[in-house]
């Protein structure tokens, strides 16, 4: 079976829902096709920030926003500035889905579920009339006449124009490969990091801000580390191993993580204060209280791996354990070996070369009257919404782009 449309939009994830409303309400004329090869879209809306769908980030400074990805930061700079997070909240309120922020700068729906954006978009496609087609795998695509033909298992697809956002899809970069793209190797990005370690192993749920550090690299994080049943997590860590994605995946996420505890203080400033200590609270028990901002059992595990027993007092403690305690506090070292998904949400670095894009009109530079949106690219970013505003900025260039067809 053979079927003709004016755009055909490959990928029914955020990214390409985005694009195809967008156009729709651009250019109402346009017959327009989602094509999806699962059976369910917008699968990734529905889990991402726990089933709440973390939207976007409430940074409303272009140049500030490109810093939150590691790789596209350059290439997006300009597209942010055309379309960026204010623009997203004042995309969604026009469109019936107010979003609320959170302490930390994510944006979520009002109604705290992830359904919200999922209804808003499916309602969207149906009162615009585009063609949403499930279990339509692309297999093969190729030039004929001015019109992309598109094989699926089922059918065969004509469109003038295409826009491809089929996220990190392992089958779509052979096809693009095929066609002259070159695609950056993906590795995995935003995933925690195990570690077997007595000073942790029963603590977990334990969260404390900290800086963190790569041994012999010059990766480095700092925010809030939570340790977990199989190592740590928090954004301090997501943010290393999104930047360090590459890095880390050579070392086969084998390495020495550094803890700084205290975040800001040096070992000298440390040595200083716990002198001080020894002097104020003389009589007082060591393990007993947290003196900083950590804590308490993870004091006490870091005053029992300086070799501090139970009943030391501060005024017993010796210079040797005092120098370990320093350096527990501030440079603590657990060997890493492994990785895990971060909850349910895969991100990868890797994906089209950002050099064959165009990204004032999110335009192939390799085949002609191609589009691209979304994860499918070689852009990835660090927690907190900003993936999905990736996703949202290059599908209104990429609509704004292909509406004038």
């Amino acid at each position: 079976m053979q079927h003709q449309f004016d755009v055909i939009i490959i990928g029914g994830g955020a990214a390409g829902f985005f694009t195809a409303i967008n156009l729709a309400e651009k250019n109402k004329t346009l017959q327009i096709a989602i094509l999806e090869r699962g059976k369910e879209v917008l699968s990734k809306v529905l889990i991402s920030g726990g089933g709440r769908c973390n939207v976007t980030h409430a940074c409303f400074d272009a140049n500030e926003l490109t810093g939150y990805y590691p790789r596209g930061n350059k290439e997006l700079r300009g597209p942010f500035h055309v379309f960026g997070a204010a623009d997203t909240v004042k995309w969604f309120l026009q469109h019936g889905v107010v979003l609320k922020t959170e302490a930390d700068g994510r944006m979520f729906p009002q109604l705290n579920n992830s359904r919200a954006i999922i209804d808003c978009f499916l309602k969207l496609q149906k009162n615009y009339g585009i063609t949403l087609l499930m279990g339509e795998h692309v297999l093969k695509m190729q030039l004929k006449d001015d019109n992309w033909q598109l094989q699926t298992q089922q059918s065969i697809f004509f469109a003038k124009k295409i826009c491809i956002a089929t996220g990190s899809s392992p089958a779509m970069w052979k096809l693009l490969q095929q066609l002259g793209h070159t695609i950056v190797p993906p590795v995995p990005s935003l995933f925690t990091f195990n570690c077997k370690d007595e000073r942790i192993c029963h603590l977990p749920g334990v969260s404390a801000q900290v800086a963190v550090f790569i041994k012999d690299s010059k990766l480095q994080s700092s925010g809030p580390l939570l340790i977990t049943h199989w190592g740590f997590s928090g954004p301090a860590i997501l943010k290393l191993s999104a930047w360090g994605a590459r890095e880390l995946h050579k070392k086969n996420y084998s390495f020495t993580l550094i803890v700084n505890w205290l975040e800001n203080e040096t070992e000298a400033s440390i040595v200083s204060k716990l002198n001080a200590l020894k002097l104020q609270l003389s009589q007082k028990m060591v393990i007993l209280k947290s003196p900083f901002d950590i804590p308490n059992r993870l004091w006490e595990s870091l005053v029992q791996a300086a070799l501090i027993n139970h009943h030391t007092r501060w005024a017993d403690i010796s210079k040797t354990q005092l120098f370990s305690l320093a350096n527990q506090l501030c440079k603590c070292q657990f060997e890493i070996r492994g990785k895990s998904t971060f909850k349910e949400e895969f991100v990868t670095a890797g994906g089209i070369d950002l050099k064959e894009v165009d990204f004032k009109t999110m335009q192939s530079k390799i085949l002609s009257d191609v589009y691209f949106g979304g994860e499918v690219l070689n852009i990835d970013a660090v927690t907190g919404g900003f993936n999905f505003q990736n996703a949202w900025t290059c599908g209104h260039i990429a609509a704004e782009s292909l509406a004038k067809l």
